[in-house]
């Protein structure tokens, strides 16, 4: 199965993740298909997270399953398309 998911690096204290698309037998940081973005936990600079939105996008429509985590950082790109509102949620 092809895994979406955070494969660190960084010194000791202080962790810094790439978002990778990688098979979920490999190891963590071990080898992987794509890079796709990074992120920092620590939102050290103003720019902490990174994502290539049409990468992640293709990814998933062939069946990657992204990370709980990744699945946050994704929501926060908009990668995912938003809902659209049906009448019945918009009235209530």
């Amino acid at each position: 199965m092809v895994k979406i998911r955070l494969s660190r690096f960084g010194a000791r204290n202080n962790p810094h993740y790439r978002i990778v698309v990688t098979d979920s037998r490999k190891r963590r940081d071990g080898a992987y298909i794509e890079r796709i973005g990074y992120y920092d936990p620590r939102k050290t600079t103003p720019d902490w997270y990174k994502v290539d939105v049409e990468r992640a996008r293709y990814w998933l429509s062939v069946g990657a399953k992204p990370t709980e985590t990744v699945d946050r950082l994704f929501k926060l790109a908009g990668v995912y398309e938003p809902k659209p509102v049906t009448e019945e949620e918009a009235s209530s």
